[in-house]
């Protein structure tokens, strides 16, 4: 039976596991450089920078799901969804559609007007499944990143 639940502090650790089993799923496991610290204090407090889902399988944790809040000059305030992931052993028990089904009824909860995420261009299985829930692909967009020294070049830091 599913049971789905928000992530508590205490269980930054096992979320932690989870992120990089999630990286390495991804081909991106030499990518995480989070920490146990960075997520702990990022949870909490009266802003936090993300929330979270546990999904339980008869009492055992199958995955996770991340998103933060965002807001379109265009259309108004929605949530981001960093990441799905579903344990191998609990896959293809609706648990995925599960996790979204959550996260899109408290965006409309909280009067918000869409969900947005990203998918690896070669994850077929995904794709699919977005494409199942109704999601429109925006192919005229790319995904923009600046970090590390680019970043810090751009803010006027040299070091």
């Amino acid at each position: 039976m599913l049971r789905t639940r928000d992530i508590t502090i205490e269980e930054v650790p096992l979320l932690r596991r989870m992120i990089v089993e999630f990286a390495t799923f991804e081909r991106l496991a030499d990518q995480v450089t989070i920490t146990e610290e960075m997520l702990a204090r990022d949870i909490v407090g009266s802003s936090p920078r993300f929330r979270g889902l546990l999904p339980e399988w008869d009492g055992q944790v199958a995955g996770y799901a991340i998103y933060f809040s965002f807001y379109s000059s265009f259309e108004g305030p929605g949530l981001f969804i960093e990441d799905i992931y579903v344990r191998e052993e609990f896959r293809s028990k609706g648990i995925g559609k599960a996790l979204m089904a959550e996260i899109a009824a408290i965006a409309l909860r909280e009067g918000l007007v869409a969900l947005r995420w990203e998918v690896l261009d070669w994850n077929r299985p995904a794709i699919d499944f977005y494409k199942r829930l109704g999601a429109t692909f925006l192919d005229d967009w790319k995904a923009v990143r600046l970090e590390g020294e680019g970043l810090r070049r751009l803010a006027g830091i040299t070091q």
